[in-house]
């Protein structure tokens, strides 16, 4: 049985190419220096390196895990040091950040692609990257002109990580609860005092330092979230010239012990045992919670990625061994064929291959409105696009994530008895992927994110957008005839359906919100498969124009099946979103009917 990986380089470039718009952000002036040929180059460079370095160490990472020392430090598993400053030394980590502070210079788009290919090798390796790119990312917006200075560069390099400290004991979710205590000092600095828990990543020797970026109250800040101020606490102090000083007030008192992520040290850090932790406010007092979001909203989308990233990477394995495991025989065929010619196997198959085809073109997508929000030509261009990326941004991360678990479940249903065996690996991915709907914002939060702040955007104007360039893409289809029609009448009824739920949506969420927040995780799922079924959409007419063309480099079976795929999903998985209609639109008389003493509370 194959536990390798290969990155799937034609379908991330036939993603650029046809369905997230690789050329339309290229042709914006900030990426001018640019051409498709480069950032080709590049994927395909990267690919071999996460294969090559960082796959190999997936099964010794959850094999051995993160452990803590008696000193508190923490030691990763065997292999990962090495691999982390190989990660480095080839520069992968600055990709994608300003080339003021040692960055590449590429798009998120490009950085999203990468982002799956390192996650897909070893999605616990994976998390120390992600969580400082999303603390450079709050610095560059946020941050003054010396902190940027002093850190980010160490940051892009990679030679100094990145943490994010929200969550407490006592709060969990409820950020506006923490207690942690920031004290101003006479030289502008501030003593922080408190536990923070779940830090992924933490405590390690992956990198020299840790900036840690922590979430405090200072001591008359009103309640709630509008009392947050967020503050740079460093593992170690950094001297004027850039050199590492003393060991901040900061210890790991425990790793926790997990389902997966296992070679991820998931740490509780203690600040202040002694003198208190030095911090450096960032921008103004009780203003932490919004520059956070900046944080929070590109590890979102990071966390979307780990969804697609770990099907992918179950999938691979799931076909390797479908293809090979012989037993029973298939009807009309011979004795002695693999399980791969199954019906119910190939549905499975088929099932993980078309919902990581959607996926990947939903994170994208959403990465390259992130890339036109910024450098788009004119305001108007960059507020749509931000609108676009803040719609998706909640469907990216929840129905990604949740599908991660359902398609690496079905990887190891492929595999039978050997794949719930541990030795075989692809229990781990399933293990591995559990964690993403509950990190970064567990998805009920995203689901009432979008129903709450997403669909009111532009007064209803960016959803209204969004589902007339689905209904187009249908129109374009369903007038093609033969095996494409069926696919464009199949999204056009599903786009109808998510018509009807918006506009319930619009109008319970005003007069009876109650109703509104019951049916929003329905409504998020409904949306992620209608935006499925619309990037199939947009693949299966690619593939058609290419197949009649020159076929744009790609092998002729390879564009069939990407018609056969499409076909698939708007047959088999498409109709959810009917039913996720039903759901969602049903109100909250019968979910809170039942009262917590019957539930057994």
């Amino acid at each position: 049985m194959s536990n390798d990986y290969k990155a799937p380089f034609d379908d991330i470039r036939f993603t650029f190419d046809h369905l997230a718009g690789l050329d339309d952000v290229l042709a914006l002036e900030h990426f001018s220096w640019l051409d498709r040929e480069s950032v080709h180059g590049v994927i395909e460079e990267a690919g071999r390196f996460m294969a090559e370095v960082i796959a190999p160490l997936n099964a010794v990472g959850d094999q051995q895990g993160s452990r803590r020392n008696d000193d508190g430090t923490v030691t990763t598993p065997d292999g990962f040091d090495k691999a982390y400053r190989r990660y480095v030394e080839a520069g992968w980590p600055g990709v994608t950040f300003d080339e003021a502070y040692g960055g590449g210079g590429f798009p998120q788009l490009v950085g999203t692609a990468m982002q799956e290919l390192v996650t897909s090798a070893s999605l616990a390796f994976s998390l120390c990257p992600l969580l400082t790119f999303g603390a450079i990312d709050m610095l560059d917006h946020h941050g003054s002109e010396a902190q940027k200075e002093q850190f980010l560069p160490k940051m892009v390099s990679g030679e100094w990580a990145g943490t994010m400290n929200l969550t407490e004991p006592h709060a969990g979710s409820d950020v506006g609860a923490l207690t942690s205590k920031a004290t101003r000092q006479p030289d502008g600095t501030y003593r922080i005092n408190g536990t923070k828990i779940f830090i992924t990543y933490g405590e390690h020797s992956l990198t020299e330092n840790i900036i840690h970026m922590v979430l405090a109250r200072t001591p008359d800040a009103p309640p709630g979230t509008k009392g947050i101020s967020c503050f740079i606490v460093p593992k170690y102090l950094v001297n004027d010239d850039g050199s590492l000083g003393e060991r901040n007030d900061i210890s790991c008192v425990s790793l926790e012990h997990k389902l997966g992520i296992h070679a991820s040290p998931t740490c509780v850090l203690s600040f202040g045992d002694h003198d208190g932790a030095v911090g450096y406010l960032i921008g103004e007092e009780n203003a932490g919670m919004r520059y956070m979001f900046t944080m929070m909203n590109n590890a979102r989308l990071g966390v979307g990625v780990q969804g697609l990233s770990i099907a992918d990477r179950a999938y691979q394995q799931a076909v390797a061994y479908a293809a090979e495991r012989v037993q029973g025989r298939p009807i009309n065929g011979e004795r002695g064929e693999a399980i791969i010619g199954h019906p119910d196997v190939r549905r499975m198959l088929l099932t993980i291959r078309s919902i990581v085809e959607a996926m990947r073109g939903l994170l994208y997508l959403n990465a390259a409105a992130v890339d036109r929000s910024l450098y788009g030509p004119d305001e108007a261009d960059r507020a749509a696009a931000d609108d676009l990326a803040q719609l998706l941004t909640p469907i990216s991360k929840a129905w990604c994530t949740d599908m991660g678990v359902e398609l690496t479940s079905l990887a190891v249903q492929v595999n039978g008895g050997m794949g719930y065996v541990e030795e075989t690996g692809v229990a781990q991915h399933f293990r591995d992927a559990r964690i993403a709907p509950i990190y970064e914002g567990t998805n009920g939060i995203q689901a009432l994110d979008l129903v709450s702040r997403k669909l009111p955007l532009s007064g209803g104007a960016t959803v209204a957008g969004l589902v007339d360039s689905m209904a187009a893409v249908a129109a374009e289809l369903s007038g093609a005839g033969d095996e494409l029609e069926p696919i464009g009448l199949a999204l056009a009824e599903s786009i109808e359906s998510l018509r009807r739920s918006v506009a319930w949506f619009a109008e319970k969420a005003a007069s009876d919100p109650l109703d509104g927040l019951a049916g929003a995780t329905a409504l998020l799922a409904q949306f992620g498969a209608v935006v499925g079924g619309w990037m199939h959409g947009q693949s299966a007419l690619a593939a058609h124009a290419l197949l009649d063309g020159d076929g744009g480099g790609y092998r002729r079976d390879y564009l069939e099946a990407k018609i056969c795929t499409a076909a698939f999903f708007c047959e088999q998985i498409l109709p959810r979103a009917y039913a996720e209609e039903r759901a969602a639109c049903a109100g909250a008389a019968t979910i809170m009917a039942v009262t917590p003493t019957q539930l057994g509370a």
